[in-house]
This record gives C-alpha cells, structure tokens and sequence, in this order.
C-alpha cells in the first residue's frame, strides 16, 4: 500500500487544461524565441511608418521601435501569466496593432505629431478598458459557423502580408519582387517543409525557427542578408517615459482611434476564440473579458512608454496551429525575450537584419495554417434545414474584399473606412449579423431552405448495391468487409477496363437472365 502510494506521488499529473502545460526552460525559451522571430517584422513596422510619418529622426524611430519591443513583452506576459480580471491566459502573442496605423500617420502629419498620436491612443484605450464588460458579451454569439469564418479570414487576410514579405517589403526597392527575393523565400520554406518531415518531434516543432535561422545564414552567405547597421545606436536603453513630450489630446483624432480600438477589440476576440479553438481549451464570455482587459491595459500603459494600441497577433495563432505546443507559458517566454529586445536595442537590430523574404517563405505556412484551422472548425458545421452555407459563403466574401480589392472603401466614410478595410472585422461583422438574422431571429426562415435540400434524393446504383456483400460496413471513409479488410474502390473507367481485359467478370443482379 505504501509503494502504491510513492508510486502514485511520483507521477506528475497532467495539466487540467492544456495551456497550463509547463515544459522545461529551454525549450519554453526556444518556442518562445520561435514566436517572437514570426512577429517581429509586424511589430517593427508600425513604428517605423509613423515614426518617419512623424518626421522624426533615425535615432527617434529606432527609440518608438524599443519602446514598443518592451510594451509588447509587458503586454504578452499579462496576457498569459494572468492576474485578476486581466489576462486570458492563452498563448497570444502581444504586440503594436497594425490595425490604428493608417489612424496614427493622420494624427500625427494633421499637426500634432506623435504626443497628439499618443494622447489619442490613451483617451481611447481607457473607454475600451471601460466597455469590455459589455464587449465582452458578444462571445455568444460566436458559434462555430461564425468562428470558423472568422479565423479563415484571420488566415486569408495575413497571406497579402506574406507575399509583401516574399518581395521583400519595400516596392521602391529594385528589388522588390525579384527572382532573388521569391526564390529565397520559396527556398525557406522548402526547409520548413523538410524539416518538418525528418521523423524528430522536436525538430518538427522547431522548423520554422530552424527555417528562420538557416535562411538567413543562407542570405548572408549570397549577400542578401545586411548586418552592418547592427553596431549602431544604444547598447542598453530603457525605454524614457513620455520621451516625446507629454500627450495632447486632438478630439477628432481620439474619436477616429475610439473607432480603431473597437476594431482592435474585434479581432482580439477572434484570435481569443480563434487560438481557443487550435488549443482545444473552453474559452467564454469571462475569459474573452479578461483577454481584452489584458489588451486595452497595455494600450493605456502604452503611451506612457512611447508605444500605441496593442492586440494580439493572429500570425502567432498559426504558429500554435502548425507546432501544437499549446503552453502559453512559452508565450510567456516570448514576452520576455521581447523585454530584453527592448532593453538591448542592439540585440533586436540583430533580429531585425533577417531577411524579409525569409520571413515571407515561413509566413505562407503560419498564415495558411491559420485558414486550414477556420476550414476545419467550418467543417464541424451542420448545413442541412438551415442557411448556414449562405452566412459562410457573403461573410468569406465579404471579408475577403478589402484583401483582393484594397481600395474598395477609399470614398466611404472615414469611420467606414476604418473599421471594414480589415478583412477580419468585415468578415466578423458580417458573420455575426448574418447568423442573428438567420439562426437567431428564425422567425421568416423556412422548411427546407438550405440549398442541399433542392439536391436529389440520396442513392446507390444496382450496379454498386451487387457488389456488396452481407456484412460489409463503412468506417472512416473506406469500405471494409466482415473480417475487416478494406474493399478497393475502383473509378467507373478502371472498372470498365477490367471488365474488357477479362480482370473481373459482371454478376448480375438477382433476378437478371443470363
């Protein structure tokens, strides 16, 4: 009895949610650097748009991309770690939204400059801080029909950003689009994808930060690779409170970034849900509320360091996808790596030389494992008697316009503008509004409205009834006999031409003269 119970002790138990998994430091570290390695050109950039939007010096811009480093990695450990009504305790990555980018660059060339910019992001943080609660509630109406859509459009919407990438990210360059940058790119992801099938689990894992790394190396072997530009600037440099002078506060520049933060909170919903759905873990309404309490804290806190909105990173949910480490404590891991980032600028200007096109070679499979996951959770949704097909087909469609068509709302409204030229809130929006219309207010909906109703009746031939046999059975898709042999399924033309070489012989169906 006594053994029974050392044994009993000595065996760990397995975490009550997968999230809560704990692996061993280096490897939580290396995932965690994994992370951060598929984000960092997203981070980067809008600092580096609004900055020299802002008309600010190199030294200036190189000081907003540290800051937004530090805040990232605050953001990224509150979300994960979790305290008291702040933090999901997911494994999302957070980091500057792209989402206020466009807002920014009109505050700051309308003549406030970057503490107009940043007085505008606090204001309208802290009323997204205020209405989370209410937000928050929308999680019931996220069922798998509109979840589905939503994390195929997170996917399908990040694609464009890889193919930027693939490039090489700046269209001005000679180089932009060269067979040098899609070559490199298709040949990091060749390595990702060979990497991935070497047998070695922990290889598996690791491919994209193993495609990441072999890449550059590769880069800076052909010249494609620049690390001249790593020994300039700080060393060490915390990040100056209010470096840029203390915030204003321009009303129509707050109202535009109230609009923007709503958008944010939009699609960190979808990534909690969406990154929920990939973990296989239950997230509801309490824990939506706490993921974006988390979001809109550090977007307040942001601007008190030099940073803007924060939210999480869809890319990084593609990467939990495609690894199938769930623990959020090496997301943790990556918050902390992006602290240092921040505390060493030299160390992220090390980051930062990787190649464009290498990042863009990995975002194809990140981003489109992103879509494979919303085309799974679509696939668990029932179309029979119901409009379901319809929502899925208008909110993919719509989602998708402002992806395929960038300058489809350039004459709309500004506020338009800013919440539906992201393929993520538009295909949110609409899939939200369309399953209320046709799943939640039934009233008007008829019998047999789905569009498999007006299909045939469902049938078998005489043909392929003969060729059973007492006892056979279907299971996981393949036709099996009693003794659980798997029965070949022959195309019409190969059975046609068995039947001329004398391969197989016709039997008759009961009944037939012969």
């Amino acid at each position: 009895m006594h053994s029974a119970r050392v044994r009993n002790k000595n065996v760990s138990a397995a975490p009550a949610r997968p999230e809560d998994e704990r692996l061993p430091i280096g490897k939580s570290f290396g995932y965690g650097l994994q992370h951060v390695l598929t984000m960092y050109g997203g981070i980067i950039a809008p600092p580096i748009i609004v900055g020299n939007a802002a008309g600010v010096s190199p030294d200036q811009v190189a000081l907003l991309i540290a800051c937004c480093l530090f805040v990232g990695g605050l953001a990224t450990i509150l979300q994960t770690v979790g305290v008291p009504f702040f933090g999901s305790q997911l494994p999302l990555v957070q980091g500057t939204s792209f989402a206020s980018v466009a807002t920014l660059v009109a505050i700051v060339t309308g003549g406030g400059g970057l503490p107009a910019a940043f007085g505008a992001v606090l204001i309208a943080s802290v009323i997204g801080l205020v209405i989370t609660p209410f937000f928050a509630m929308v999680v019931r109406f996220f069922p798998p029909v509109v979840n589905g859509v939503v994390i195929t459009a997170i996917g399908l919407s990040l694609l464009p950003v890889a193919g930027n990438w693939i490039m090489g990210n700046n269209a001005d360059s000679p180089e932009y689009g060269s067979v040098a940058n899609v070559g490199l790119a298709g040949l990091t992801l060749l390595i990702i994808l060979v990497l991935s099938k070497v047998g070695n689990a922990a290889i598996s894992r690791l491919s994209i930060l193993l495609g990441l790394v072999i890449g550059t190396v590769i880069a800076a072997v052909i010249g494609m690779a620049d690390f001249s530009k790593v020994g300039d600037g700080a060393v060490v440099a915390f990040p100056e409170p209010f470096a840029f002078g203390l915030p204003t506060f321009p009303l129509a520049g707050t109202i535009s970034m109230v609009i923007v933060v709503l958008v944010i909170m939009t699609e960190t919903t979808a990534d909690i849900l969406a990154v929920g759905e990939i973990a296989r873990t239950k997230v509801n309404a309490r824990r939506v509320a706490n993921g974006l309490r988390a979001d809109m804290l550090a977007s307040t806190i942001a601007p008190v360091f030099n940073g803007f909105t924060q939210s999480a990173f869809a890319q990084n949910v593609g990467l939990v996808a495609i690894t199938g480490v769930r623990s959020r404590f090496v997301v943790t891991a990556g918050g902390v790596i992006l602290l240092v980032l921040g505390l060493f600028p030299i160390i992220g200007r090390v980051v930062a030389a990787i190649p464009y096109p290498v990042l863009g070679g990995a975002g194809i499979v990140l981003f489109g494992t992103v879509a494979a996951s919303g085309i799974r959770t679509l696939a668990k949704v029932e179309y029979r008697n119901n409009l379901n097909l319809v929502v899925v087909a208008v909110s993919l469609g719509f989602g998708l316009l402002p992806i395929v068509t960038p300058t489809i709302w350039n004459q709309f409204p500004e506020w338009f503008y800013t919440i539906f030229h992201s393929g993520i809130s538009s295909a949110a929006i609409m899939a939200i509004l369309l399953n209320i219309v046709f799943n939640v207010l039934k009233r008007g909906n008829t019998e047999g409205s789905s569009v498999f109703s007006a299909g045939p009746a469902r049938m078998v031939s005489t043909m392929e009834l003969t060729a059973l046999r007492e006892g056979d059975y279907i299971e996981g898709g393949k036709l099996m006999d009693k003794e659980g042999h798997e029965v070949p399924v022959a195309s019409p033309e190969a059975v046609r031409e068995a039947l001329e070489t004398g391969q197989i012989r016709r039997v008759p169906p009961p009944g037939e003269e012969h």
